[in-house]
């Protein structure tokens, strides 16, 4: 069933909506059955131009519609909490220069924004868990992670390695993490995951399934779901900030990578060269600082001065 969670007048007569589709089984009607049940949301679309989640938010729909007889919990699913900036391919909500995901918990009395944001939370909370999908931008890819601050590792690194992702980055927490939805959600009790996948503006099918049946395997373990799942989840490695290494570029120029997403590097490898297109030099050759894992990659080649090319889980 579609529900509208959040609803706001706009000029010339329009309104913003913000819907979520509920699944729950069929034979069960009566509300108080409902509300008695474990409950997962799954949400994604708070950036325009993130839009992995959206395959993963179909995926999942269809397999449950194909076996409502599996379901014995409630799925809410909220594939575009900032649906202007999908429409328009915006990061941020188009007309108010805002990042969605810095407004959070809202305010009902506050802006159009906040406002909706406060909605969002008032909806969402209370769920068993919820698993908040973001990507990367249009320049970097990333494989599939689970980020979680270190004021909740102890209670949410457990739920994410079930989730059959390939890395959990515990981070020190920062203070714009506490105008997130996740941090939001956490702070009301409500256990919550970010997944960071992808490229931004992109589709990536094989993260897609990797995550759909990294939701379907944890919501069959929560007794939400009695379906088929993968036998188990992928083993994650889970980091602290301290393992992790930046490396950025020292010229401007068009990255032309040796490596690949993924792969695992030694100290002085070759990462890839910055060029000069126009008198065909080479401007910066660039070395893995250690050994480690490429978690994070340049995809978009042209870069500046002190752009990000790699994040490396020093192994």
């Amino acid at each position: 069933m579609v529900e509208i969670v959040s609803s706001v007048a706009m000029p010339a007569d329009e309104r913003l909506e913000i819907k979520k589709m509920r699944y729950v089984n069929p034979n069960i009607t009566e509300e108080k059955e409902i509300e008695a049940l474990p409950r997962i949301s799954v949400v994604t679309g708070t950036h325009g131009d993130e839009l992995e989640g959206q395959s993963v938010c179909y995926e999942l729909g269809k397999i449950i519609k194909e076996h409502m007889e599996c379901l014995h919990g409630v799925v809410d699913i909220y594939p575009a909490l900032n649906p202007l900036g999908i429409d328009s391919i915006t990061r941020g909500i188009p007309g108010f220069d805002i990042d969605m995901n810095r407004i959070f918990p809202g305010s009902m009395d506050g802006s159009m924004a906040e406002h909706v944001a406060a909605d969002i939370v008032k909806d969402i909370k209370g769920s068993a868990l919820c698993v908040d999908i973001h990507a990367s931008n249009i320049f970097l890819k990333e494989i599939p992670q689970i980020r979680i601050s270190e004021m909740t590792s102890e209670k949410l690194v457990p739920l994410a390695k079930k989730m059959n992702i390939d890395y959990i980055w515990v981070h020190s927490a920062a203070t714009v993490l506490e105008s997130t939805l996740a941090h939001s959600l956490n702070s009301v009790g409500t256990p919550t995951l970010v997944v960071e996948m992808g490229v931004g503006m992109r589709l990536t099918e094989e993260y897609t399934h990797q995550l759909v049946d990294g939701l379907l395997y944890i919501m069959r373990d929560m007794g939400i779901w009695s379906g088929k799942v993968i036998d188990k989840p992928k083993k994650p490695i889970v980091s602290q900030d301290g393992k992790v290494s930046f490396f950025n570029a020292k010229a401007a120029g068009v990255f032309m990578p040796k490596v690949k997403h993924c792969d695992m590097v030694k100290a002085g490898d070759v990462l890839g060269s910055i060029v000069n297109p126009l008198t065909a030099e080479v401007v910066d050759e660039m070395k893995s600082p250690c050994d480690g894992l490429i978690f994070t990659l340049r995809e978009y080649p042209v870069v500046d001065e002190g752009s990000l090319i790699a994040r490396i889980l020093e192994m």
